[in-house]
């Protein structure tokens, strides 16, 4: 698509954006994609202090069209609930259970989440409006959201994320079995051990 074309550092440029609109969703309860994250530092504030950002951007799926909404996370014991809130969206952590932050693992996760939106002025003194998300749902949350169309460019149909299941392996049988042969094979046939006492055959 000519809109995805990489510019080189010195190539020339002509578009101002005219007739650019941003697609601005209803408030509702939508499903999203986790499009990209950036680390970033957060200088410091009078609410927040000094420490680690994530920037993750999101992908929300409307009815006929999608909007990003980037939103900030601190790394601060003060916000360690909005943490949670994210990870517990995308089915990467359980309930009450800790969980060491993958923050690579984020990128393309799938979860619901409620949209609102968000009235502001703009440097220029006019108003402004934009989506944000209020909240996001757990992944074992039972919402309805709002259906995209499935021919959305990029969009898959969103399956409700479960915790990864950590799976071991069955103790292998003892050899005296293998091969359904029970003790000395009684049944002799293809279902024989413990259930084949009858002969041959089922």
């Amino acid at each position: 698509m000519e809109d995805l074309k990489e510019l080189g550092w010195d190539d020339e440029i002509s578009d101002e954006g005219e007739g650019y609109s941003y697609t601005l969703l209803p408030e509702g309860d939508y499903e999203f994609t986790v499009a990209k994250f950036e680390r970033a530092r957060h200088a410091g504030s009078a609410k927040v202090p000094p420490c680690n950002m994530a920037k993750v951007t999101f992908t929300v799926w409307g009815a006929e069209d999608k909007t990003e909404i980037t939103e900030n996370y601190f790394l601060c014991k003060k916000f360690e609930w909005k943490l949670s809130q994210l990870f517990l969206s995308v089915g990467l952590k359980k309930h009450g259970e800790p969980l060491r932050m993958n923050w690579a693992a984020l990128t393309g996760a799938h979860g619901k989440c409620r949209v609102y939106i968000d009235n502001y002025t703009k440097k220029d003194g006019t108003e402004g409006k934009s989506n944000k998300i209020r909240r996001l749902y757990a992944y074992d949350e039972n919402v309805d959201t709002v259906k995209p169309a499935a021919q959305q460019h990029g969009y898959t149909n969103v399956q409700t994320p479960q915790p990864a299941q950590t799976y071991q392996q069955p103790p292998q049988a003892a050899q005296g079995f293998a091969n359904n042969a029970g003790f000395g094979g009684f049944g002799g046939g293809q279902y024989g051990g413990f259930g084949g006492f009858g002969g041959g055959g089922r």
